[in-house]
């Protein structure tokens, strides 16, 4: 078979492989409960224009 054939077991063998779930049974998320709080002297405008300047 040359370089860049289609080789469906080949395929099959990498869809296979993919799609087997390796994740642990203990593997969950942690749940984090809490507050944020931001302190800025800086107007929204302020805050937009620089966004604005970094997004150029």
């Amino acid at each position: 078979m040359s370089m860049g054939a289609y080789d469906e077991a080949e395929h099959e063998r990498r869809e296979a492989k993919h799609s087997v779930d390796v994740s642990a049974d203990d593997d969950e998320r942690a749940a984090y409960d809490g507050d944020v709080e931001f302190t800025t002297d800086e107007s929204t405008e302020e805050l937009l224009a620089q966004f604005k300047a970094m997004s150029d």
